[in-house]
């Protein structure tokens, strides 16, 4: 389960009361064996471990944002290499990255229209900057996974593609996220065939078309304003059908991480309560 629901990064207001403690205590309750990293976590290796073992929980992942397009390589892998670190010293294998160069998403900009395109020159900064943290990734026996995400450079399934036709598989996999593929206009399971291979970490995250198409696409919503409306919401409360994904993972045998992520006002939405239903839906529809 990733903590956005209880504590929003982007939006810090959102949940602002919620304790880290409240926030993996109420995962834990809800059935969850694993959790990413929020912005209220303690930052020392011993005592987030220590807090997580007394629930019976492990780290999954966490972000990181790149910005190989519009700054110096050095600049990020430096942030990288402490990042890096402090995720292996919990245990994790696998690192979220996602490349926040002339993004959006925390722009007052609309966010289906208004996504940055990256000249060829910016793609191949991304895609060299990329394989160099997934070699430093593998120093450490972990590998870098590429979030796609809405108002980035990497947004749709033709930029995943791209990404993918232009980085090696030794050292680049791909982070699937339901929800964001969903809000783009693609097609979760078609990108899972496309990229099986590749595919190496998996965002659980539903969508409310009814918010989408009455709210986010007329009004010309930024993300952040998407959020706050409730586009997001976990498995079982959306519109999608969850039941083919599952399915679709089983037959490539996918053993990592499924996180429910999903980014809502917890004063709209109480967490624990979307926790156990997400938990729920999740157990009746993949047995898992």
């Amino acid at each position: 389960m990733a903590p956005i629901g209880w504590t929003n990064d982007d939006l810090p207001e959102l949940g602002a009361q919620n304790t880290f403690e409240q926030c993996i205590s109420e995962m834990a309750l809800a059935g969850f064996s694993g959790c990413e990293i929020g912005n209220k976590y303690p930052r020392d290796p011993k005592l987030l471990g220590h807090a997580l073992t007394l629930r019976k929980m492990e780290i999954a992942s966490a972000w990181f944002s790149t910005f190989l397009t519009t700054a110096p390589y050095e600049e990020t892998e430096k942030d990288f290499l402490a990042h890096r670190d402090f995720l292996n010293e919990l245990g994790a294998k696998v690192i979220v990255v996602s490349e926040q160069g002339r993004s959006i998403q925390k722009r007052n900009e609309p966010v289906l229209t208004g996504q940055p395109i990256f000249s060829t020159r910016e793609w191949k900064r991304l895609t060299e900057g990329l394989e160099r943290l997934g070699q430093l990734a593998q120093e450490k026996q972990m590998a870098i996974v590429y979030h796609h995400h809405m108002g980035t450079g990497v947004q749709t399934a033709a930029d995943i593609h791209r990404l993918m036709a232009e980085t090696n598989p030794d050292t680049v996999s791909l982070l699937l996220d339901t929800g964001h593929l969903v809000f783009s206009g693609d097609d979760p399971i078609q990108v899972l065939h496309d990229h099986a291979h590749r595919i190496r970490h998996v965002h659980l995250k539903d969508v409310r078309f009814d918010v989408l198409e009455q709210q986010v696409r007329p009004n010309q919503l930024s993300f952040l304003d998407a959020v706050k409306k409730g586009v997001f919401t976990v498995p079982g409360d959306g519109e999608i059908n969850f039941a083919p994904l599952f399915e679709e993972l089983a037959k490539i045998s996918y053993s990592g991480w499924l996180v429910v992520e999903a980014e809502q006002d917890p004063a709209i939405a109480n967490p624990f309560e979307y926790a156990l239903k997400a938990r729920k839906y999740i157990q009746e529809c993949a047995n898992l």
